[in-house]
């Protein structure tokens, strides 16, 4: 396939997730978070004031609340309580920005939501983009029609909330990072290159921070990432090539680091320093002291006070996060958290089809292992030749480590991060299948290309069937969209999107009276 032709096909894919996103909510109320995000991020832009929802970081907010500074008489509540006295009044300075401040409250959330498609395009052009240059155009569409199709994705890339930009940002600083590591040392690479890899890869680190605090993870994991290259290109204890690696490494976390500075900086510039000060010695209460005395201190430091209110909503994430959620899961309420729920919501809201095809890839890929281990070559040309699928790999274990482990159990959003990767290495092991079966006969790769074809056509149309209940979508594992009730609910079924419906419902069937939570 000629690269004009993949380039027309992925811009229609691309047009065609943006579209169904667009129509499918239309007629959709705001989410709960979107209570909080979309007040918060215009009162950022306005105010320059971060009072509200530090537990999140600015920029996606910021970006949501770009379109409502061209809508005329918007008025800011700015005399309320929960604005001026209360310690992150996030939720009732919301409510009343929205509902009760005569602003055009289905305006803001159509339009505070369309930017957020700007991430999924982002992060679909990104997918394709690795996957060709990994395996060709063909693996990049494949890949791509993963991404362009997939409920999960264009639920909750319509909403202004972290989940999508978390599942980009990572995406994309690893594809930079892994870049990085690749073309450093390269006989082959200029040194200009060498040094633009690294930019880029120091800028994507700092954009992560700024979209969720969850992404503190990619410190683990370029840590991982990083020994294990140096040791692929050792053959034996070799510190000067560590020490090269380690210090330009510091400088990659250094560069992410002066990108969060400014950001900080301006949403600071208007927060009185003596009620951010009262605001993080509250929020950081539960903190050991060894962590909020620092943080205090450095909040009415007027150098400090951007980093010191980036650091407070990473610490009160981490306290989110060792604390759980209460929410209701398999017949049961907790906010102790279940070790089997992430791979539970991920079986049953991701498309069967989806698995039928992880399934073959797994088992291609341990006959495709049993075949190499017939070809010479040593343990660190292999980890070599296959690196970035193996950076992969390592990534998938430690995101679904960490969540599995924790008590934070509301969503399958919350492992959303994980699918990208899964789709380029979907995308690699079909690269090598079809290669494989060139050598056979003409019946057996028509079949296998029929087969993918009805797989890939039954994974479109459990998307399409689902339009416009996205966020409520199930698979046919428990009976679709009309069972999932039974086994999870919070934002892989309710998460308020529907509010609009019902009532339109209640009217229409005369129902007088009617219980809501």
């Amino acid at each position: 396939m000629n690269k004009k032709r993949a380039n027309i096909i992925a811009i229609l894919l691309l047009v065609f997730m943006i579209t169904v996103a667009i129509l499918s909510m239309r007629d959709e109320s705001a989410i709960m978070d979107e209570v909080a995000h979309t007040p918060s991020g215009y009162s950022y832009l306005t105010q320059r004031d971060m009072r509200l929802n530090p537990e999140h970081p600015p920029v996606l907010k910021d970006l949501s609340a770009i379109p409502l500074l061209f809508i005329k008489d918007i008025n800011f509540p700015d005399q309320l309580d929960s604005w001026q006295n209360k310690v992150n009044g996030q939720w009732d300075f919301g409510f009343n920005f929205l509902y009760n401040s005569d602003n055009d409250a289905d305006k803001i959330i159509f339009w505070s939501r369309i930017p957020m498609l700007l991430i999924l395009l982002i992060l679909g052009l990104y997918i394709f983009r690795w996957a060709k240059e990994l395996f060709g155009y063909k693996s990049g569409l494949f890949a791509l029609f993963l991404f362009s199709f997939s409920p999960t994705f264009i639920a909750h890339g319509r909403y202004v909330t972290t989940d999508v930009g978390a599942a980009a940002a990572f995406f994309i600083a690893t594809y930079y990072f892994v870049r990085w590591l690749i073309n450093e040392g390269s006989p082959t690479s200029f040194r200009s290159r060498t040094s633009w890899n690294l930019i880029f890869a120091g800028v994507a680190f700092g954009l992560a921070q700024l979209i969720k605090f969850s992404l503190i993870l990619l410190l683990p994991y370029f840590g991982i990432l990083l020994l294990l290259w140096i040791f692929i290109g050792s053959k034996k204890v070799n510190f000067k090539r560590f020490w090269t690696y380690a210090w330009k490494f510091a400088l990659i976390l250094i560069i992410g680091y002066i990108v969060v500075y400014p950001v900080y900086y301006f949403h600071t510039s208007n927060y009185p320093i003596e009620k951010q000060v009262s605001d993080t010695a509250f929020l950081s209460a539960p903190f050991p002291e060894i962590v909020s005395n620092p943080l205090v201190w450095a909040a009415g430091n007027k150098v400090l006070r951007p980093y010191a209110q980036y650091s407070l909503g990473l610490f009160m994430v981490f306290g989110r996060a060792t604390g759980g959620n209460t929410t209701y899961f398999l017949g049961d309420v907790t906010n102790k958290g279940w070790h089997h729920y992430f791979p539970t919501v991920y079986l049953i809201k991701t498309p069967l089809a989806l698995h039928i095809l992880t399934l073959f890839a797994l088992f291609f890929s341990v006959l495709f292992l049993i075949k190499r281990k017939k070809k010479k070559g040593t343990f660190s040309q292999f980890l070599k030749k296959y690196f970035p699928e193996i950076a992969m790999l390592i990534i998938l274990a430690i995101y679904w480590a960490s969540s599995i482990t924790s008590n934070l159990n509301i969503g399958v959003r919350h492992v959303l991060p994980a699918f990208p990767f899964i789709y380029l290495l979907l995308a690699g092991q079909f690269h090598r299948f079809f290669s494989f079966i060139q050598k056979r006969g003409k019946k057996i790769r028509l079949s296998s290309y029929l087969i993918l074809a009805l797989l890939l056509a039954w994974y479109a149309l459990s998307s399409l069937a689902a339009f416009p209940y996205y966020l409520s979508h199930f698979n046919e594992l428990v009976g679709g969209n009309d069972n999932g009730y039974k086994y999870v609910t919070d934002s892989n079924l309710d998460w308020g999107q529907d509010l609009k419906r019902l009532a339109k419902w209640v009217d229409e069937n005369d129902v007088e009276k009617i219980k809501i939570d």
